[in-house]
């Protein structure tokens, strides 16, 4: 089974991808603007700083944004879901539940499971509702309104893929509070991982993960990384 063909599922991906397009392009063309004036890592360091002295204000700054994956990095995600024969997944930022539908698909087309996931904005998580019941979807998922460091403190059961995409400054803490339930082989897919401490921490073997980045939407951020112990 391939839930991305004629199915609900891709009809709304097909629909919220020329969406989010639409909703997030002065965005785009101020982030593309950074990179073409070569001030593009200042952006970055800029961003990191002002997530970590507010995430919650940088995050309602951003509530009427899709900020969401692209259509190839979000087959990327289904593939990985399938591959692992995900039944427990983890999502930390949820938005509008792009990637979470590419992630449900694969939990359906595996046999059923659970997604959880977490999102602080409250309109968010309505709209995110609502699209997941247009793919069809909306019984596979659980998404937990508010901050994370407290909605993932329990998901009840081990996890077979964590998906990070939220707060920057709070990949690390949120991989942390996972960490325990994570399964061996386990991927752990990370977008806009600019963090120093989270790269650090996954990119040191010792800690128990095996990482790199990935090619996918080069400029983003996207790092791989599997629980290896």
């Amino acid at each position: 089974m391939n839930a991305l063909i004629q199915t609900p599922a891709a009809s709304a991906l097909e629909r919220l991808h020329r969406v989010a397009e639409a909703s997030d392009r002065e965005l785009k063309e101020t982030r593309m603007a950074h990179l073409a004036s070569g001030s593009a890592g200042q952006a970055i360091a800029d961003l990191l700083a002002e997530d970590a002295a507010d995430y919650k204000g940088v995050s309602h700054r951003y509530a009427g944004n899709f900020l969401s994956v692209s259509p190839a990095y979000g087959r990327f995600l289904y593939m990985m879901a399938r591959s692992v024969r995900a039944r427990r997944i983890v999502e930390f930022g949820s938005s509008m539940a792009v990637s979470t539908i590419y992630l449900a698909s694969a939990i359906r087309d595996n046999g059923g499971g659970k997604l959880i996931g977490s999102e602080l904005e409250p309109s968010k998580v309505m709209r995110a509702q609502f699209h997941l019941g247009a793919a069809g979807l909306g019984d596979l998922v659980e998404i937990r309104e508010g901050d994370a460091l407290e909605t993932l403190k329990d998901v009840g059961g081990e996890v077979d893929l964590l998906l990070l995409d939220g707060s920057f400054s709070l990949y690390l803490p949120v991989l942390k509070l996972v960490e325990p339930w994570l399964k061996p082989g386990a991927p752990v897919l990370a977008e806009n991982a600019f963090a120093a401490d989270f790269l650090a921490y996954v990119g040191d073997p010792a800690n128990g993960y095996l990482s790199l980045p990935l090619p996918i939407d080069r400029g983003r951020g996207n790092v791989f990384s599997v629980r290896v112990a």
